[in-house]
């Protein structure tokens, strides 16, 4: 099924004026950050053309697709929480914080946001964590987050949160490759972070850098 906005136009036509759309790139991996995207849309009707779920697209499909989205919407922006993030806070806390570094950046540049959607079942933005403040940058804990409406599969059906996608994916994926320039044993220009065999084989022998989170179960060094 291709995206509309479908779900956008129902959040306008009830008297949203911007609506943001958010996705997560990085939840699985076991190493790097974890990323998040906002693309925050007025109303309009049209999306660029061949925008999906980035999952969807080929690598050279998203960077295309990120230029694309250079003029899509009012304002874009992502967000990452570091491994180190993900193991003091756990998984929940640090998607919470990466969105609202992304929220914030948004926010810095004068623009309002009246309503989200979030791809997914568990509203991980709303829900605070009692120690989560503590690793945010000034600003943030005051940050406001606006009515958020879960869309199951929204990455693959909202325009605004599938281009939110591809923005967290393109920017965590470059990442990786950067990280893989000082650990090329773990194959991160490949499997960007995730358990690959060539990654867990490398964990294996050489056990995690610095860039992993040694919070999560990893295989142990033999």
């Amino acid at each position: 099924m291709a995206v509309s906005l479908a779900h956008e136009r129902t959040l306008w036509d009830a008297g949203a004026t911007i609506v943001a759309g958010i996705d997560e790139v990085g939840r699985g991996a076991l190493a790097g950050p974890v990323s998040v995207g906002v693309v925050a849309v007025g109303r309009r009707e049209t999306w660029p053309d061949g925008l999906a779920d980035s999952k969807q697209l080929t690598p050279a499909q998203r960077e295309a697709m990120a230029v694309a989205l250079a003029t899509f919407g009012v304002a874009r922006a992502v967000g990452d929480a570091s491994n180190a993030e993900i193991d003091a806070l756990g998984i929940v806390a640090a998607l919470r914080l990466a969105a609202l570094r992304a929220l914030a950046a948004i926010a810095a540049r004068g623009l309002t946001i009246d309503a989200i959607l979030l791809d997914g079942r568990h509203d991980y933005l709303s829900a605070k964590a009692p120690d989560l403040f503590a690793a945010s940058s000034p600003g943030e804990a005051d940050l406001a987050v606006p009515p958020v409406t879960m869309v199951v599969g929204g990455d693959g059906l909202c325009a605004s949160i599938a281009a939110g996608s591809v923005l967290a994916k393109v920017a965590r994926d470059a990442q990786m490759r950067v990280a893989h320039d000082s650990h090329p044993e773990y194959g991160w220009v490949g499997n960007k972070g995730y358990g690959a065999p060539e990654h867990l084989d490398a964990i294996r022998l050489l056990g995690p850098t610095p860039l992993h989170r040694v919070s999560w179960k990893l295989p142990a060094r033999s």
